[in-house]
Parts: structure tokens; C-alpha cells; sequence
């Protein structure tokens, strides 16, 4: 029994869905000065090329505004995403990028999406604003700007991840200096330790070593002291002891006086 395989037919699908889209897209934009464009001016078309993250499209006079709201799971991204979108802004103001479409982010819904569902309007990201004109779909740029339309979600996302993968390697990167630094430390604080007390163990085995050297100076200093002592003779001072320093010898008798 053969079983299809399901990758294959989702990506299939999936291509079938981009091209149809894409057509769409082009379409539109091609169309933007137009007089058939003008009936259904200033009202939103709402274009979905990923699930849950719908955009719009806004046309109007000589333009066409398309409008990304932007939704993340996380507080990170909406913090990250918010310093790119504003970034994004400041760069695409430059006279570099002039022919660039003029760009604006929003924290608030823009006015154009006034009466849309509210499940389209919550977000946590703000509103995205792109201003394209004529000179944006004039010749090759066409497929360019349908592609970079189609395709800005997942570069807000792509961006995102790879700042936090950024910002996660640089802390680790810190954390791993900081370590280092503080196993030095300790390692400088224990061998000062260890030094400090091997040379108290020193100066008390110098002390105690001059000690008993000491001791047994003193000690045989005084045995021999006391030997030259004891080896010392008076001569006569033996027969003079016998004569004055005898004890008197008294009768046990008891004599009466008269």
C-alpha cells in the first residue's frame, strides 16, 4: 500500500496558496494609479499569507498603504521588535534610502483600520506602515516589493531571534569572564592563605627548633656546671669544720644549784 507523502502535498499547498497571493498582491499594486482603483478606495483589503498574522492594504490616491500588525508571545520580542521598528523608521527617513517606501510605527491602531474586527487589532507589537507609490512597482521592483510584503513578518521575527541569540551569547560570554575572574581571585586569596600559614607554621617550628637548641645548650652548660661544682675542694676546710663548728655536748644528768 502506497502512502502519499504529506510534506510534499503541504508544501505544494503551500506554494499553490504564496503564487495565488503573490498574483494577488501584484495585481493590486500594479493597479495603484489606476482609475479602476477608485471605487474601492479607503477601504481595507485584508491579506493573509500567515496564519494569524493578517496585513492590509489601504488604497488611495497615487499610493497604496499596507499595515502589518504585529503580535509575539513573549515580552522579550515586543521589547526588541519595538528598538527595530524604531531604528527601521530613523534609517528609512535618510536621504540614503530615499527611494526606499516611507515607513511609520504606530503603538495604536492607524486610523485607516477604523471598524475592523477587534481580533485583527490586538496586538502587543503596534502597527507597522508601509507608503508605496508608482516608483515602487516600476518595472522589476514589482515582484521585489511583492516579495519584501509578503515576506516582512518573518523578517521582524528572523531579526528578533537572532538579537536574543546575540544578547544570550554575549551574557554567557560575560557570565564565563566573570567567572574567570572570580576563580582567580579565589585562587590568588587561597594561595596568600596557604602562604600565610605555611609561613606561621615555619616561624613556630623556627621557635620551637631555637628552643629546645636552647634547652639542650642550657641543659649541658648546667651539668657541667654542677660537675665543676661538685669537683671544687678546700684543702683544711674539712679539719676546720671538726674543730669550730662542732656542737656542744651537754650531760643527760641533772645538777642541782645550791
Amino acid at each position: 500500500m502506497h502512502f502519499p507523502d504529506y510534506e510534499n502535498v503541504i508544501r505544494e499547498i503551500s506554494t499553490v496558496h504564496s503564487v495565488i497571493l503573490s498574483s494577488q498582491l501584484k495585481e493590486i499594486l500594479w493597479n495603484v494609479n489606476s482609475d479602476d482603483a477608485l471605487q474601492g478606495m479607503y477601504k481595507p483589503i485584508k491579506l493573509v499569507y500567515h496564519p494569524r498574522e493578517p496585513f492590509f492594504l489601504i488604497r488611495q490616491p497615487q499610493r497604496i498603504i499596507a499595515i502589518f500588525p504585529i503580535r509575539f508571545r513573549e515580552k522579550s520580542d515586543v521589547i526588541i521588535a519595538t528598538a527595530f521598528f524604531q531604528e527601521l523608521v530613523d534609517v528609512g527617513s535618510s536621504d540614503k534610502l530615499a527611494k526606499a517606501p516611507p515607513c511609520t510605527w504606530s503603538a495604536i491602531p492607524p486610523p485607516e483600520l477604523r471598524g475592523e474586527a477587534l481580533e485583527d487589532l490586538s496586538t502587543n507589537g503596534g502597527f507597522f506602515t508601509f507608503d508605496i507609490s508608482s516608483r515602487h512597482v516600476e518595472g522589476n521592483r514589482l515582484d521585489k516589493t511583492v516579495w519584501n510584503l509578503l515576506n516582512f513578518n518573518t523578517y521582524v521575527r528572523y531579526h528578533v531571534k537572532s538579537t536574543k541569540g546575540f544578547i544570550q551569547r554575549r551574557m554567557r560570554k560575560r557570565l564565563e569572564s566573570l567567572v574567570e575572574v572570580l576563580h582567580q581571585t579565589n585562587s590568588e586569596e587561597t594561595e596568600q592563605t596557604k602562604q600565610h600559614q605555611v609561613y606561621r607554621y615555619t616561624k613556630k617550628l623556627v621557635r620551637s627548633t631555637k628552643y629546645v637548641i636552647l634547652k639542650q645548650r642550657w641543659g649541658t652548660f648546667g651539668r657541667k656546671i654542677k660537675r665543676i661544682r661538685f669537683r671544687l675542694k678546700i684543702h683544711g676546710f674539712t679539719r676546720f669544720r671538726q674543730r669550730w663548728l662542732r656542737f656542744p655536748k651537754f650531760s643527760t644528768g641533772y645538777t642541782k644549784i645550791e
